[in-house]
């Protein structure tokens, strides 16, 4: 709370002293809640601050379910004048951060942010396919736009027949996505992994598309993919990443954290969530048997 309450006062500071001050702070990702209320009014009042939260989610395993956040990203998505980012890679959170400085310095049009962590050790490599197929500001541009194809299937010889599934995922959770796609693959499936980088984006992207009447997340999903079927993952409420589904009317199947984890390895928790690359390669079967048996 009183974290928050500060934040708040100095982001102000330009407009109460004539002083610009950028604060950013940083709290223990599930205390987020425990300072909402402080938080909020520093929002409301049009504060510029930056915060970052971390560790998160289940993979702060051994801590127990009480301080494993689940809601926090729901909170980005949802609280009016933030910004929120959930990077996974290193290249992603320097950019992400100089953003959130230039949001702070806009006095007028700008928001505050938070920027979502973990202390997880991601294999930074990872990038490397997207970044060689984009370029470095290509690929800047779509981070700060909310995602990318982190995998894209036009990057491989699959079969021309082969079905078509979406693995979106956030954050921590980016090496298991990656790797459920790589054994999909092997079984003949067309995969593409979206890193959702800042979800808040996109979903103010899809409603600012809906409202003109034009396409939404048109470089992050195809026009012959936009029916193919979606699964969301997320070391989050699953229902922070369901409504990508919605977007063109996707069958989806949301992963996520809906009820308290436990104290143990971060393996062990991940699988009981469906986390796990296994969870996440039976669930994409699951939908594909789902659609096949459609009439």
């Amino acid at each position: 709370m009183n974290l928050f309450m500060l934040l708040g006062a100095f982001g102000l500071s330009r407009e109460l002293i004539g002083e610009t001050l950028i604060p950013i702070g940083t709290v223990y990702d599930p205390f987020i809640c425990r300072g909402l209320d402080a938080l909020i009014y520093g929002l409301y009042s049009g504060a510029k601050f930056i915060f970052a939260g971390t560790p998160s989610g289940v993979t702060l395993s051994p801590e127990g379910g009480a301080h494993q956040s689940s809601v926090t990203p729901s909170l980005g998505i949802e609280l009016p004048n933030l910004e929120s980012f959930e990077p996974a890679f290193a290249r992603e959170l320097a950019w992400q951060m100089v953003e959130a400085l230039r949001l702070c310095a806009d006095r007028k049009h700008g928001r505050a942010s938070y920027v979502r962590l973990t202390t997880r050790p991601i294999d930074q490599s990872l990038l490397d396919p997207a970044l060689q197929r984009l370029g470095e500001e290509a690929l800047r541009d779509q981070v700060l736009r909310g995602g990318y194809r982190l995998i894209d299937r036009r990057d491989h010889a699959d079969h021309p027949a082969a079905p078509i599934m979406q693995i979106a995922a956030a954050g921590a959770l980016i090496p298991e996505a990656v790797a459920a796609a790589a054994y999909l693959r092997r079984e003949g499936v067309a995969v593409n992994v979206l890193n959702l980088t800042s979800p808040r984006r996109l979903y103010e992207h899809w409603q600012q598309a809906r409202r003109n009447g034009t396409a939404a997340l048109e470089w992050l999903i195809m026009p012959e993919e936009r029916h193919a079927p979606l699964v969301t993952v997320h070391d989050a409420s699953s229902h922070s990443l369901a409504w990508l589904g919605a977007v063109y009317g996707a069958p989806v199947a949301a992963l996520g954290v809906d009820h308290f984890g436990q104290s143990g390895e971060r393996n062990d928790l991940y699988r009981n969530f469906s986390l796990d690359v296994e969870g996440i390669i039976e669930t994409a079967f699951d939908l594909l048997d789902a659609g096949e048996a459609l009439p």
